[in-house]
């Protein structure tokens, strides 16, 4: 059950009235920047209406600062004859859970059990969703706890149903179990259709197929949670993902003659891709035939998972066709369908091809992200053309496109693998210019890959400048770098190299 925090205790009396001035739980507290009311309460000020709930929400909303929306919302309150309800409860409690608030979310649900307003569950539920998204399992089932006593009504299935699978699909199974037999045992809960077929889904999830079954032949034997197409869906998905493609086309026609369930894009688009990552795209091919020939139309979704099975066997010209043919359909192809196209494109060496695609994504206005330049770096590299990748890196950061380290990571592996130690050089001093310093292992492997060219001074400069930056490298290269300098009879500037480094290394500690 919800227990208060102490440190706000104090901003709530035990008998409650709208009318008294309500002290915002975070000036309770030093706040960790100042609460800026001005604009809030100048407009509040200049209002001479009456403040009504709905113009209250919208002023709540287009507050970016949680700390001034809260400041609002007390600041409504003070009017004459005003009560806050549900919806403004709702709007305050999304904002703050949004911003990450959570001790004055604590005190405005500890308010909320004195108000006399009717509250409605849809505020938990999204409270409930909302922590899910921040991994705080417990505090969800806190917020499914607090729907009885501050709604004063039993939560709906659907509440239940909502926690239940939060739960599962973070894989809280220990907490969910016991959600559930709680329910059972409290709520006098008789799960239907929807509470089955979640578990249906988490005994797929975890590869489970045969526990699934039984949920299944439980759900045919009962009369309220009979087997509906989402049921029939993550059995066919959970048994293609296992490999059982026969079994799930068995199922499949089960469903439409059994219990006369049609198919729907969803469905197909599991068997679709269950084949065609199963190394069996020509039966997927069948399949999408079989659906348009039965009036339902492929989505993106469907042909996206047809062509990426081409894409997976090499059959590049098949899936070019497919790409065509959704284009043909009025489709519009998004970026991960480009993506799909570009990278086996790249695999088959048809580099200019994909330069083609990336030329019609940007006309079309579809900008590709770093998964898509990262492809293309790929097979420019693979195929020598290291120029022009040299160029992308210094290039694309420019017209402001992000690059995080892997980009770079790509090119320097490749010019380290081909021995192209000038050429990784410089990309190395782009790097170090743009404050980004490479992967450990890549450092190491570029240090020693100098050496064993008999360069043992430039590996010292780069080693050097990497120090700079917080590097410190493997012993080995260490061992390595130092054997190369004493073999060129360098041991002066080796001693001052060394004490130079150890003196680096140690301003970083």
């Amino acid at each position: 059950m919800f227990a208060p925090n102490r440190r706000y205790a104090c901003s709530f009396p035990r008998a409650y009235s709208s009318t008294i001035q309500w002290i915002s739980p975070l000036q309770t507290r030093p706040p960790d920047r100042p609460i800026e009311k001005e604009d809030s309460e100048n407009y509040l000020s200049r209002k001479r209406k009456f403040m009504s709930h709905e113009s209250a929400i919208n002023l709540i909303k287009s507050e970016k600062d949680p700390l001034r929306a809260l400041a609002v919302f007390n600041k409504v309150s003070e009017q004459r004859g005003f009560n806050h309800n549900n919806a403004t409860y709702g709007t305050i409690l999304y904002k703050l859970a949004v911003c990450k608030e959570f001790h004055a979310i604590d005190a405005i649900l500890h308010r909320m059990t004195y108000e006399a307003c009717e509250f409605h569950e849809g505020v938990f539920i999204n409270l409930m969703k909302r922590f899910s998204k921040f991994s705080m399992h417990d505090r969800v089932l806190e917020m499914f706890n607090l729907i009885q006593p501050i709604v004063r009504e039993k939560p709906s299935l659907k509440a239940i149903s909502t926690c239940l699978n939060l739960l599962v699909e973070a894989n809280q199974i220990d907490l969910a179990r016991t959600f559930l037999l709680n329910a059972q045992n409290n709520l006098h809960l008789k799960p239907n259709t929807c509470i089955f077929n979640i578990l249906v889904k988490h005994h797929c999830k975890s590869g489970d197929v045969e526990s699934a079954f039984e949920v299944f032949k439980g759900m045919k034997a009962s009369e309220v949670s009979y087997p509906n197409l989402i049921t029939y869906s993550t059995l066919m998905d959970g048994l293609c993902k296992c490999g059982k493609l026969q079994e799930a086309i068995d199922l499949f026609e089960q469903m439409i003659s059994m219990d006369q369930i049609l198919p729907d894009v969803l469905t197909y688009n599991v068997l679709i891709n269950g084949f065609s990552r199963g190394g069996k795209v020509d039966r997927a091919r069948k399949i999408m035939e079989f659906m348009k020939n039965n009036g339902c139309n492929p989505n993106i979704y469907n042909y996206s998972a047809l062509m990426n099975g081409f894409c997976l066997e090499g059959r590049l010209e098949e899936a070019k066709d497919i790409f065509n043919e959704m284009k043909g359909d009025g489709l519009k192809p998004d970026k991960v369908v480009y993506t799909t196209l570009i990278n086996c494109m790249c695999r088959a060496d048809a580099l200019d091809a994909a330069f083609e695609l990336l030329e019609e994504m940007k006309e079309i206005n579809c900008q590709p992200d770093e998964v898509t330049v990262k492809i293309i770096l790929g097979g420019l590299c693979r195929q020598s053309r290291f120029d022009e990748a040299f160029r992308m890196l210094e290039r694309l950061p420019r017209s402001g496109f992000f690059l995080s380290k892997s980009s770079y990571r790509i090119v320097l592996n490749f010019l380290n693998k081909e021995g192209e130690l000038d050429k990784a050089t410089l990309l190395l001093i782009l790097m170090v210019e743009r404050g980004i310093l490479p992967h450990f292992a890549t450092s190491n492997e570029i240090l020693v890959r100098f050496c064993e060219a008999g360069r043992g001074s430039d590996a010292a400069m780069i080693l050097y400048g990497l120090a700079g930056m917080g590097f410190n490298p493997e012993s080995d290269t260490w061992r390595t770098l130092v054997e190369v300098i004493c073999r060129e009879r360098k041991l002066l500037p080796a001693f001052e190299l060394v004490d130079d480094l150890l003196t680096h290394s140690f301003r970083h500690v």
